[in-house]
């Protein structure tokens, strides 16, 4: 049992300091994530959305201090509870997910690690099972630091993720998980490689052949039925290769811009993925950015999922030079965690992406 509860202890400790310290990275992420969870659609819980990125924040902050907690030997049974109450919390969360296929990515490794719900759900099982392990034989859970050593660790562990919480909040994630990181190309990351695997999927075609309902089942081809066809019911059972961009569009009155614009020797990007949440007082500063960049020979395109009516108040109240154009909301989430942001690409492949905070690091050639 010692040697177990030693396994399940580093085991759990450090996987639950990887899982937090990724989602830290990233807690705008996490808190989309959670708005998704949040919605009506899902758990119907809409009133904690405006609450969604401080949730956030607290949650994967505790989840590393747990980790910590338990591998320094601090408050053990707080933290054996705490840890207890967290994963039965999660498991039910990712088996409801999965179960009525609400959320298709928990978030549980931010974009680091993607997991299906149904894997999801499994690797909650695991950590329940080694978390009730650690439960049983708390006894066993001792420590090679004294008691103020631990209370040292601890702090300054949370001292630390405050920190870092602050300074990717005020600025962009430090490590970018996305396919729209610096260095990537935004057509690259559409394209399908020939060989790559195609989604399967299987018909359940319903007849009536005379007085009784035949159901036949294939892989596309039509049935040949001496009856009368009611309907189809086609399921997936085997997911095709997804590129790792694939809902990328940039349209304007009902015009596909995407392939024109990732053309662009110089192109600078200003995302914006609802006005409506979006920091004004930066426009003031962008107005002076875009308008160097115009200068210097760039094409400047706005990016945002508000309408036409939205968008063109905007620029008008600060006197922008460029046109905004249409993408879908989430993408632009994912493109940039900053409401403004702005990039500066080169034939679809991304040179600099600064949050709002940062336009003075911008640099035009």
């Amino acid at each position: 049992m010692k040697y177990l509860v030693g396994f399940s202890r580093i085991f759990v400790g450090v996987l639950f300091i990887i899982s937090g310290f990724i989602k830290l990275n990233d807690p705008v992420g996490f808190s989309f994530k959670l708005e998704e969870y949040f919605s009506q659609g899902v758990l119907n819980l809409p009133f904690l959305e405006p609450y969604a990125l401080a949730i956030s924040i607290f949650v994967v902050i505790f989840e590393v201090l747990l980790g910590v907690m338990l591998l320094v030997g601090f408050r053990v049974k707080f933290t054996v509870w705490s840890l207890l109450l967290m994963i039965v919390f999660f498991t039910f969360l990712t088996f409801y997910s999965a179960y009525f296929n609400k959320v298709t990515d928990c978030g549980c490794f931010g974009d680091a690690i993607k997991l299906t719900p149904w894997e999801s759900f499994l690797k909650d099982i695991l950590l329940l099972a080694l978390i009730i392990v650690l439960f049983v034989g708390k006894k066993y859970i001792g420590s090679i630091f004294g008691s103020n050593t631990k209370r040292i660790l601890t702090l300054l562990a949370l001292l630390l993720c405050i920190l870092y919480a602050y300074y990717v909040l005020r600025h962009l994630p430090v490590i970018d998980f996305r396919p729209y990181k610096i260095g990537a190309n935004i057509e690259q990351g559409m394209l399908v490689p020939e060989n790559a695997p195609k989604a399967i999927f299987e018909y359940a075609w319903r007849f009536k052949v005379g007085e009784e309902e035949q159901i036949i089942v294939t892989n596309g081809e039509y049935p040949s039925v001496d009856g009368e066809f009611l309907d189809v019911e086609t399921t997936e059972i085997q997911k095709g290769y997804e590129p790792p961009i694939h809902d990328f569009t940039i349209e304007r009155e009902g015009e596909d811009f995407t392939a024109l614009f990732l053309q662009e020797q110089k192109l600078v990007m200003v995302i914006a993925y609802d006005l409506r949440k979006t920091e004004r007082s930066a426009y003031t500063e962008i107005k002076e950015v875009t308008d160097r960049a115009l200068n210097k020979g760039y094409k400047v395109i706005g990016m945002s999922a508000s309408n036409e009516e939205q968008t063109g108040k905007l620029a008008g109240d600060f006197g922008l030079g460029f046109d905004f154009y249409f993408t879908d909301e989430t993408t632009l989430k994912t493109i940039v965690r900053s409401n403004p942001g702005v990039l500066v690409l080169e034939k679809g492949s991304i040179l600099q992406k600064v949050h709002y905070n940062d336009l003075d690091e911008l640099q035009f050639n």
